[in-house]
């Protein structure tokens, strides 16, 4: 119990203890002046009225509040809910494009040494070219190399 309704409880005591003790004056007719009449009525019944009735609204406004609070709290938690799980379902799709990226840039290195392996293999034939001519001109004459010089400048 909140320390603000067990003050009010207490009170409520105090006044019901006040009215039972002092019951006799409480009922005791007294003459009232109403703004355009008077009348003979007893004072304190109608105090202890006016505090029922006013204690009655405050519980009243009190249930009101706390349900408007409730239902608040209710909404607040749908949409944190409902926002949790919009930050969930990005954070997967992220994930998901980040798995993507990373599966694509593998396989472009893994594709980076079959194709530098090839490039390897085209050198290294290219080279065993120029050393099978290097031979051949070895055995040909001079001006056969000439010759061939003069073609590789063309070509």
């Amino acid at each position: 119990m909140q320390a603000r309704t067990l003050v009010i409880v207490l009170i409520l005591v105090l006044i019901g203890a006040f009215a039972w003790l002092n019951w006799a004056t409480f009922t005791t007719p007294t003459a009232l002046h109403l703004l355009v009449t008077r009348m003979e009525a007893p004072l304190g019944l109608l105090m202890l009225g006016v505090v029922a009735t006013l204690t009655l609204l405050y519980f009243l406004f009190a249930v009101g509040l706390e349900t408007t609070a409730l239902l608040e709290s209710r909404r607040h938690a749908r949409e944190l809910e409902a926002q949790r799980r919009l930050a969930a379902d990005a954070e997967a799709s992220r994930y998901t494009e980040l798995r993507r990226f990373l599966d694509a840039e593998l396989a472009v290195l893994r594709a980076a040494p079959a194709e530098a392996g090839r490039e390897v293999i085209a050198r290294l034939e290219r080279l065993e070219e120029v050393d099978g001519r290097q031979e051949t001109t070895e055995a040909l004459g001079p001006e056969d190399l000439e010759a061939d010089l003069g073609r590789k400048g063309r070509d």
